[in-house]
């Protein structure tokens, strides 16, 4: 059996400057945590099934109101970015189908570590932060 490990931990680093997308970011960041502990203390299934619904959920959620945002302050590179929201859509939905099909809490907690935290920190380092320049560029000029 595999030993979960790993974890997620919000840094000021992360902030973008935009109230609301980091309040968001900062949610998501809470909301992995969550299923990593849920999965260390050996939630029930329905308990852990329950939070990575409500992170898929919120995660399409925030996806939208970023991509909202970038439309509002008409980001050159939108379509890319938003063709990586909808990459990883698919990706955390292929996550949550494995689990169900066959994957532990141990498996699972590390997965989420590999991919999905690995994916949030990387998005939001290189990709979030350039919208977030954009966005101060745009305002400094009004």
């Amino acid at each position: 059996m595999a030993k979960a490990t790993q974890g997620i931990a919000w840094k000021d680093e992360f902030r973008l400057g935009n109230d609301q997308v980091d309040e968001q970011h900062y949610q998501l960041f809470i909301q992995v945590g969550k299923i990593i502990e849920s999965c260390a203390d050996g939630s029930d299934m329905a308990k852990l099934r329950e939070t990575l619904d409500f992170l898929i959920d919120y995660t399409i959620y925030h996806f939208n109101d970023e991509e909202a945002l970038q439309l509002r302050y008409n980001y050159p590179d939108y379509e890319r970015h938003k063709q990586l929201h909808e990459d990883f859509k698919v990706t955390a939905l292929d996550l949550v189908k494995h689990y169900e099909e066959s994957g532990s809490s141990a498996e699972l907690s590390n997965d989420v570590n590999r991919i999905v935290v690995k994916w949030l920190i990387n998005h939001i380092m290189r990709e979030d932060k350039k919208i977030g320049e954009h966005i101060r560029n745009i305002e400094k000029q009004m």
